[in-house]
């Protein structure tokens, strides 16, 4: 996996002894630089600095086999910009030197060194092996590190890495582009429906990195090199530790957060479609799964169901009764789950108080309204605004409103924040003013900060379990109880191969609580053969997905607006074959529930993925880092899903190291192989590791 320390690019120009050995000191710098710079080190508070040319580049310890760099033109490195880090890093032993023109910082598996000229690279410390190194655009110019000036202090950053023969990568969150090793690829870090930013890779070489920044730009992946770019920002932040998959994500989950204990209720089955428009129709719904005997957790109340966008409360018109429909649904031990929206329509009464205090996210040209939306009682869309969730003064009116509306009549502790990327039309972070900073600079941090606010307000009112369904997430969403789902996606089989590729990307990502739209989000016919194939098939894998919750716009839709409702969506809706393979699946969730919850805990203590990437549990074997298709859930359940249209049969690889069963029939394999067992309609292939006694069968 990892390449030998020779393959180096990107070489050190030629180095000379410092003045002073041991002590802020100077070497010598190759003359193939235009302006040669040398540099001068220091040891400062247990972090090595190196300074030239008004640049500063700082590293620090930043938890076991770890370090955090952070680099700036034209002073000090700044504290307390926006990042996804948290504020007190792990405590951890680490060794700085600094001797003939050299420097060089060691914490456990890790070690640093930079040259005289300020040029990074990341060693495996046991054997010196080269992990990643800093690579220049020219020997001429650019260096590895590029400060474009755009004004009033910021700038277009640049920073580049070396490319490696071979390397793997995996990570920056969920995309719909299908890739699960995204080298080669080049993604946008910017929010968008379907597409989430997390800007976390782990690579095939043994390390992980972050970029450390809210920042809206990109990152290209070439077979010429890496380059991390912000679009506009004040400094260069990153964090890197080496060691296995496995040990990356306790790392990476120890300084950005670790998710809270799923409550028991949300590992089971959430019922949701677009959309039940009235309290009887999600009553009857209700009734009807615990009438048929079917198991049920959760059902979603979703959009509309408020007076105004922004009121964030409920239309006695369409939703009479709320305390009666809670008591009933907890009487059925069904939780509630109730959409909220960051925006706020003109028509809302929350809007001129929103806006005189400053809680809405502002704009450099023009009024403080983002996107069009329909409303409750105008003909045509209105302009609305969105709540700044960076700004804790707008935070906590929020939740004061979530508090008085939802919490506390009612007890409704359950909430899906839709939209939360938020949702601009058009998107252009450029003419966004945050409380926290330019849209350029911090855009991409809004859907951690909307989760933030739940999370806090519901701590502060005593509440324990807390989770938030979120269409948007960034670096550190995790410790705010945050699960994500895969946005509004497609209806074919095309789009679900996609799904197991994004879910494992984010559970590299550190996003243990994750899922998507079963059956797809945009259209599907219930009555349609075709498509009732792919609701069966997508069911067995939303039943082995981290969270499962059966969500979509089915045919005959409406247009969009307060009156809305697609069609049926439930179980029974597609034909007595699929309710019966539906039933089977549910009961399969019912039965590996504590399964689920023992995996869950593992996340929440560990930081460890529920959906596995088959290399996170077996790096030694060279054939997992290429399997896109299959996955682990949790350590013990290897799951194949169908993936193609009339599909009786399915080859899947089975990892060397371990032993294989069957958990349909009993066989047995040895792994370090490829199997091809039947999967007619009803049956997803599963396999059982090394004899463990999971509850699959019936």
């Amino acid at each position: 996996m990892n390449q030998p320390a020779e393959n180096q690019p990107g070489q050190p120009g030629q180095q000379g002894p410092s003045d002073n050995p041991g002590q802020p000191g100077q070497g010598s710098a190759s003359l193939t630089q235009s302006s040669p710079t040398v540099g001068t080190f220091r040891e400062r508070d247990g972090a090595l600095e190196w300074s030239g040319r008004q640049e500063t580049v700082r590293i620090e310890p930043w938890g076991p086999d770890a370090v955090r760099v952070r680099a700036r033109l034209g002073g000090p490195v700044l504290e307390g910009l926006p990042g996804a880090l948290l504020d007190e890093a792990p405590a951890t032993e680490a060794s700085v030197k600094i001797e003939d023109g050299h420097g060089q910082l060691t914490v456990g598996a890790l070690t640093v060194e930079v040259d005289a000229e300020g040029l990074v690279r990341f060693l495996r410390t046991d054997d010196s092996a080269e992990l990643l190194t800093e690579e220049r655009a020219h020997f001429w110019w650019p260096g590895p590190r590029l400060y474009t000036p755009v004004g009033n202090g910021h700038h277009r950053l640049e920073q580049r890495f070396a490319a490696y023969e071979g390397e793997k990568l995996y990570g920056l969150g969920q995309h719909q582009h299908g890739l699960f090793d995204q080298k080669g690829a080049v993604l946008d870090l910017v929010q968008r429906n379907a597409e989430v930013t997390i800007p976390v890779l782990t690579s095939s070489r043994g390390y992980t990195l972050l970029w450390n920044s809210p920042a809206i730009g990109r990152v290209e992946l070439a077979g010429n090199g890496t380059r991390w770019v912000a679009d506009s920002a004040r400094q260069i932040d990153y964090w890197i530790t080496a060691g296995q998959p496995a040990d990356a994500q306790r790392r990476y989950s120890a300084v950005t957060g670790r998710t809270p204990m799923l409550p028991e209720w949300a590992a089971g089955f959430w019922q949701c479609k677009l959309r039940y428009r009235t309290q009887d129709e999600l009553l009857g719904v209700a009734r009807e799964y615990k009438r048929r005997g079917l198991p049920i957790d959760a059902i979603v109340c979703d959009f509309f169901h408020w007076t105004h966008l922004g009121d964030w409360k409920f239309d006695p018109a369409e939703w009479p009764d709320p305390a009666a429909m809670q008591r009933e649904l907890q009487e059925l031990g069904i939780k509630l789950v109730v959409s909220i929206w960051p925006s706020v329509s003109p028509l809302s009464e929350n809007h001129q108080l929103m806006q005189q205090r400053g809680h809405f996210i502002g704009t450099q040209y023009g009024p403080m309204a983002h996107a069009d939306w329909p409303d409750k009682e105008v003909a045509s869309t209105v302009q609305v605004a969105f709540y700044d969730a960076t700004n804790p003064e707008a935070r906590d009116f929020l939740w004061s409103r979530i508090k008085e509306n939802y919490l506390d009549p009612y007890g409704i502790t359950a909430f899906w924040l839709d939209a939360c990327e938020p949702e601009l039309k058009p998107g252009f972070q450029e003419n966004l003013r945050y409380w926290a900073g330019p849209g350029l600079e911090v855009g991409n941090m809004y859907p951690s900060e909307n989760a933030r606010t739940f999370y806090e307000g519901m701590i502060a009112a005593g509440e324990t379990e807390i989770v938030t369904l979120n269409r948007s997430a960034w670096a550190g969403s995790q410790r705010y109880g945050a699960a994500l789902w895969s946005g509004d996606i497609g209806t074919d089989f095309a789009t679900l191969r996609r799904q197991i590729a994004a879910g494992l990307n984010t559970s590299l990502s550190g996003i243990p609580w994750w899922n998507t739209d079963i059956g797809g989000f945009h259209g599907g016919d219930p009555d349609d053969p075709a498509y009732r194939e792919v609701m069966i098939r997508w069911f067995q894998f939303g039943a082995l997905s981290p969270l499962m919750r059966l969500h979509g716009f089915r045919d005959p839709g409406m247009p969009l607006g307060p009156d809305m409702t697609g069609g049926p969506n439930e179980v029974w809706s597609y034909g007595e074959e699929a309710a019966r393979i539906m039933e089977k699946y549910l009961r399969l969730r019912e039965r590996l529930k504590p399964y689920v919850l023992d995996v869950m805990r593992a996340a929440h203590e560990e930081g460890l993925p529920v959906m596995r990437p088959l290399f996170l549990e077996f790096p030694d074997d060279q054939a997992t880092w290429s399997v896109a298709d299959s996955y682990l859930f949790g350590p013990d359940l290897l799951v194949a899903p169908v993936l193609t249209a009339g599909a009786s049969v399915r080859t899947a690889y089975l990892p060397a190291g371990a032993r294989w069963t069957d958990a349909w029939t009993g066989t047995s394999y040895e792994g370090g192989t490829n199997v091809t067992v039947d999967a007619p309609l009803d049956r997803i292939p599963l396999f059982l590791r090394d004899g463990a006694d999971l509850p699959v069968a019936e």
